[in-house]
């Protein structure tokens, strides 16, 4: 069994690379919760969404989150009411946000993640990462903002100086991701190319996850989000940039810590690698479907040649 750990578009992206590469009960996808919040009495899961659209087929490629053919007409009529409209959400898209909203009256956030899957067909398994609550908040040179008002309201402008993950020291792992990290077949534990910062972090700040991975025998492999010192999506290398950490293989190991046995980076970032560690260099740009199923495929032949 394979195990990613997911957040965001190059998470999404990766994910549908090997769920086209893997039976269903041969992959888990444990998706970040960090920037989940509660926005016009509704809870968002922005990272979960993102992951089942992409899954399911139905994602917009071009913008990257959301629904492909979405309309807008209840954002328009939050505009003229004067209502906060900073944070788009499609009309069709709604309607996975109001039934989360009810189903989470009696349901745990993966339970709500599993019906959902299972309405837009998607047979491989995706889960938060915990269903406990868990919240990302920015300390920036503007000072301590919600992740969604740094990410989206202020689109990441102001200078990010660190991040802590509120809940996430008594927070536990979905019973998913536990029995996964437990289960004896395992075989790989890859961190997708996400923001190292924003979207693989809050995972590895969970309770004991991180103590969790460094004792199990899989392998972790981490799949570096740069090409040539330059994120192909989001405010990754800003981040970087701004604490400091060079956009290198050798900055992503500083950033991430000791649970990483592996790297893939792209063939740009060959020469400054230098960590030491097995390293598969390739072409990391997932351009479609093809090029998803294409990366997956090498880091999972890549995977099966890593030893604890």
């Amino acid at each position: 069994m394979i195990m990613a750990l997911a957040g965001g578009v190059g998470g999404a992206r990766m994910a549908n690379g090997l769920a086209a590469c893997l039976p269903p009960e041969d992959l888990l996808v444990v998706v970040n919760v960090g920037d989940d919040f509660e926005h016009l009495g509704l809870p968002i899961s922005p990272d979960l969404d993102t992951v089942c659209y992409t899954l399911a087929g139905l994602n917009d490629r071009e913008r990257g989150w959301g629904l492909a053919g979405e309309s807008w007409n209840f954002m328009a009529a939050i505009r003229e009411l004067g209502g906060e409209d900073w944070f788009n959400l499609g009309d069709r898209d709604l309607a996975t946000h109001i039934l989360r909203r009810t189903l989470l009256e009696t349901q745990s956030l993966s339970e709500v993640t599993r019906h959902i899957c299972e309405r837009l067909g998607i047979v491989h398994r995706i889960v938060a990462a915990t269903d406990d609550r868990l919240r990302s908040i920015v300390h920036s040179d503007e000072g301590t903002l919600a992740f969604q008002d740094y990410f989206v309201r202020r689109r990441a402008e102001p200078a990010f100086r660190s991040i802590d993950f509120d809940g996430a020291e008594a927070a536990r792992p979905s019973p998913a991701f536990a029995a996964a990290l437990d289960d004896p077949d395992l075989e790989a534990i890859i961190l997708c190319p996400s923001n190292p910062v924003l979207s693989i972090a809050p995972i590895l700040a969970i309770g004991d996850v991180r103590d969790r991975l460094r004792r199990s025998p899989a392998p972790v492999l981490a799949i570096s989000p740069f090409i040539g010192g330059e994120a192909i999506k989001g405010p990754a290398a800003k981040i970087f940039n701004e604490l400091n950490i060079p956009c290198s293989p050798q900055g992503l190991i500083s950033c991430l810590g000791d649970v990483v046995d592996a790297l893939v980076i792209d063939h740009a970032d060959a020469e400054s690698s230098g960590t030491g560690l097995p390293t598969l260099a390739t072409d990391t740009l997932m351009r479609d479907d093809a090029g998803q199923k294409r990366l997956a495929s090498e880091v999972l032949a890549f995977a099966r040649s890593v030893r604890r």
